[in-house]
């Protein structure tokens, strides 16, 4: 029957097969689609003065131009987690059982912390600049969660495309949820750092060397008052 075309070790679908078997239609008409749920959630963020600008730059890794002092930071991690279910069938004849998947992939950020040198006092010129600043990252972050559950939602879409899969008997559960690690952890995730070239844009040299001479000084005044 139809259903020895599969490949040993992947899960496929029938919907190229043609003709479709009589357990393909009960598998169809009885246990139903496949289904995707994406959560994207943002975990707000909070703003932290008091760690001083020299230890900054240590939050952020060391990066950053030389000669440079790293006056704010926003940290965050992102995380994703994929849980993985389904009813089955199994078909005594063929050897084979189907699964309708039922994947929820959950993505967000843990809480963000904007840090601002504990020497720019909140109010001053210099502290609304820096903050300012830290904002851009922020919201870089915030509006990148959407596009990666957009990205995500289609090539899942185009994968499992509403249908079941089918797999030998006792195997389906074990191969999709190999799948599931192998391929769309390590997907999701590479589409979650795509957000880190976006954060580079925004610290650059010039930027560097704005931030350095905004509010007449101020800044230049409090980093030598600190050397």
């Amino acid at each position: 029957m139809r259903l020895l075309l599969f490949v040993l070790g992947l899960l496929v679908s029938a919907s190229s097969w043609g003709a479709r078997t009589a357990f393909q239609i009960r598998c169809e008409d009885s246990i139903g689609k496949a289904v995707m749920v994406l959560k994207a959630r943002q975990n707000g963020y909070s703003v932290d003065n008091t760690v001083s600008f020299r230890s900054l730059n240590s939050l952020r890794g060391g990066r950053g131009p030389a000669g440079t002092y790293v006056l704010g930071v926003t940290r965050t991690e992102s995380r994703v987690s994929i849980d993985v279910g389904g009813p089955m069938l199994k078909d005594l004849r063929s050897g084979y059982e189907c699964v309708a998947p039922k994947i929820t992939v959950s993505l967000y950020y843990i809480p963000i912390i904007i840090y601002v040198g504990r020497e720019f006092v909140p109010g001053s010129c210099a502290y609304k600049e820096i903050l300012s600043h830290e904002m851009r990252h922020l919201n870089t972050y915030i509006d990148h969660l959407p596009k990666v559950e957009s990205v995500v939602r289609a090539a899942m879409m185009k994968r499992f495309n509403d249908q079941p899969l089918y797999a030998p008997a006792g195997q389906a559960q074990a191969l999709l949820r190999r799948e599931i690690d192998t391929h769309w952890m390590q997907f999701i995730k590479q589409e979650m750092l795509k957000v880190e070239p976006l954060q580079s844009t925004i610290d650059t040299p010039k930027e560097y060397a704005r931030l350095s001479r905004i509010c007449k000084g101020e800044v230049q005044s409090i980093i030598r008052s600190r050397k």
